[in-house]
């Protein structure tokens, strides 16, 4: 499909009293296949992967319940600083080897200091050089100040999550907002990068509070959704929640694609807790894409596997030529 005509599909959306509907029980078969019939009418048929590497991990000041990497919770997290330029480089090797589109480099904390900064363009410029990659990152809340200085050394893309709804988010941080984010987001935008921006199911959201999710993912537009299932870390406020029911996560899936109709839907945390039963239920009902390799403080997919799951739905994969997104208001 064109993507003149996928934008006008898109524009067909459903209501929020719809959406809470559809998540009833009964309702599960028509959420499922109406989430497969959007996604086969609005979502490229290309499966594209990233990989990240964990730039700079552990000892952060945030209270977010659900990480590992915050100071504030005794997981036996591996610390360390800035790993190098040379570590950065490394990994988009591997990555574009691997057939990614893109590396993230992702850094623990509130937000990098003036040196981390420095150090993070040099990264992204030696990146630029010795790969094909596409470069994201994903700082915190970082200034639009220095995002325009990583724009100019070949950052493409700015990864921020909302993580869940809006009027949950201050039972699960309160060392940050949803605002602070949406600021790091509308910056991303102004300055025409692509964004990256998606969250965590299994926290303990309501109906309601999915639906919330979904909508406020919307209203940001993202270039891209990753689609996390809580990892439950012992030491962290959420380490006894137990791994979200396989069907709760297929139907989120199926919920995300109806309201955010053309965005690709991207496996990430949690995908090694699925069965590929599962994983082929969400690419079924809307998952198109994958974060691969090793993630921050858990495994992640096997590109083989997710790619094989993939195919066998219909997609193509393999690298792609990237081309800049137009910016959009958050």
């Amino acid at each position: 499909m064109m993507s003149e005509e996928r934008s006008a599909v898109a524009m067909d959306g459903i209501s929020r009293e719809e959406a809470l509907a559809l998540l009833a029980r009964e309702r599960r078969e028509e959420l499922r296949e109406r989430a497969h019939k959007t996604t086969v009418r609005c979502v490229e048929r290309r499966f594209d992967f990233c990989a990240i590497i964990n730039a700079k991990s552990g000892r952060c000041t945030e209270d977010c319940k659900w990480c590992a990497q915050s100071a504030r919770w005794h997981t036996g997290c591996e610390e360390y600083g800035w790993v190098g330029t040379d570590a950065c480089v490394k990994a988009a090797l591997e990555a574009q080897r691997n057939g990614a589109d893109r590396i993230g480099i992702v850094t623990s904390g509130r937000r990098l200091s003036p040196e981390d900064v420095d150090r993070a363009c040099e990264a992204i410029a030696a990146i630029k050089a010795a790969s094909s990659t596409g470069v994201c990152a994903s700082l915190g809340l970082v200034s639009e100040d220095d995002l325009r200085r990583m724009k100019a050394a070949g950052l493409e893309r700015v990864h921020c999550n909302l993580e869940c709804a809006p009027s949950a988010f201050s039972r699960l941080c309160t060392t940050h907002s949803t605002a602070d984010k949406l600021a790091v987001l509308r910056a991303a935008r102004r300055l025409g990068l692509d964004i990256c921006c998606g969250g965590i199911i299994g926290m303990g959201e309501t109906d309601e509070e999915l639906v919330e999710f979904a909508f406020a993912l919307k209203e940001v537009a993202p270039d891209s959704i990753p689609v996390n299932v809580l990892h439950p870390i012992k030491g962290t406020p959420l380490g006894e929640m137990g791994v979200l029911d396989p069907e709760r996560v297929v139907d989120s899936v199926a919920l995300l694609r109806l309201v955010n109709p053309s965005t690709p839907l991207r496996f990430a945390g949690g995908r090694r807790d699925m069965s590929d039963e599962t994983a082929a239920k969400c690419i079924y009902v809307g998952m198109s894409a994958g974060i691969a390799g090793p993630l921050l403080t858990t495994p992640g997919a096997n590109f083989d596997d997710d790619r094989e799951l993939a195919v066998r739905a219909g997609y193509s994969v393999g690298p792609r030529c990237r081309r800049r997104a137009t910016a959009r208001p958050v």
